[in-house]
């Protein structure tokens, strides 16, 4: 971690290299921050000297204040906005949504002169929310961590819900480019430096890093607790995409086109991995989900049927039955005072992160 506090300000960049500026969101993920930045580092340099040959990086700010990573360890921006130069890329490097102020109107217009002066865009981690406030995401897919998709949709209810990414782990559409974050900010700096420079230059990267091999954006985000290490990629994505569709569930054939598999392929390589149907699984989460929000919250069972995929609350009654044994109420009252039991909760993460 030092060596991501002690970086030295950049010189001047040449035209020849390609350079990033770096926006730092009060409270931001600093393995986000470090993974993304020595990517850069490692891959600028023939050697490990981390000198910015092929590439230059600032980190910049409103002002040379220090920003604060939600770990307490704080980074000083070397440029302000006015005085950077041009950017080829800019970086914003989000994290704890909850936690206090979010970006203020300059970083909001830094980021929007940046996007109409032509540099890509590159959001990582919340940093994706920064970006949608700047107004600078229309018309673009979106990536979001599966945690943070609820957040997402109650933030911007009129974002286009088909343009929304909730199970991979980026996007690069056109100059927009975002990220769910975590280690995945190593992979999407690889994907960036192999659009300018050679394979070799990002493998040594990743090889120093200790990564044996870069994850395309394709790659599903890390499997929800209660699914096998060993669980097919396609079925980690089908699951995650359950869950972002819970108010109103996919058929059959929808999931399936999201897959690029056949609604034949999806149903027979499901029970293979889990051993029930796609539809039997997504019922399943949506009943976990249910009996979460039973346990956790006080909404009316209505309302709780309609979030969670069900017709009306006689609808939730029904398959509650044959589930738990009991209609949601008598489930609610017999768990009234106590925390959540640790299989419903377990189960609920397995269901969605961020319903509640």
């Amino acid at each position: 971690m030092n060596a991501v506090e002690t970086l030295p300000p950049v010189s001047p960049a040449s035209r020849t290299r390609i350079r990033f500026g770096v926006v730092l969101l009060p409270n931001f993920t600093l393995t986000a921050f470090s993974g993304f930045v020595d990517m850069l580092r490692l891959s600028a340099d023939d050697s490990d000297f981390s000198k910015p040959v092929r590439c230059a990086w600032s980190v910049v700010g409103k002002t040379l204040a220090p920003v604060r990573a939600s770990c307490g360890i704080q980074i000083t921006p070397w440029e302000t906005f006015d005085e950077a130069e041009p950017f080829d890329y800019v970086v914003v490097v989000g994290g704890l949504l909850h936690s206090g102020p979010q970006a203020d109107e300059e970083t909001l217009a830094f980021i929007r002169r940046a996007a109409g002066n032509g540099a890509t865009i590159v959001g990582i981690c919340t940093g994706v929310f920064t970006l949608m406030r700047a107004g600078v995401l229309d018309g673009h897919r979106v990536c979001v961590s599966w945690f943070h998709y609820w957040d997402f949709i109650e933030r911007f209810p009129n974002a286009n819900a088909q343009m929304l990414v909730a199970d991979r782990l980026f996007v690069i559409d056109r100059r927009r480019i975002t990220c769910s974050g975590g280690r995945a900010s190593i992979d999407v700096a690889a994907a960036i430096l192999l659009r300018h420079f050679d394979h070799a230059t990002v493998q040594k990267a990743l090889r120093i890093l200790l990564v044996a091999e870069m994850q395309n954006g394709n790659a599903p985000q890390p499997h929800p607790p209660g699914l096998e290490p060993a669980t097919h990629p396609k079925i980690k994505r089908a699951i995650l995409l359950m869950e972002q569709h819970l108010g109103r569930a996919l058929t059959l054939e929808e999931l399936a086109g999201k897959l690029d598999l056949s609604p034949r392929q999806l149903e027979r390589l499901f029970k293979a991995q889990t051993g029930k149907t796609p539809q039997t699984f997504a019922k399943h989460v949506r009943l976990r989900t249910a009996a979460w929000l039973l346990t956790s919250s006080d909404r009316s069972v209505a309302d709780i049927a309609l979030s969670c995929g069900f017709s009306d609350a006689s609808h939730l009654g029904r398959e509650f039955r044959k589930q738990y044994g009991m209609p949601p109420v008598a489930f609610r009252e017999q768990r009234a005072g106590n925390a959540p039991d640790e299989q419903v909760c377990d189960e609920y993460f397995l269901a969605s992160g961020a319903m509640s």
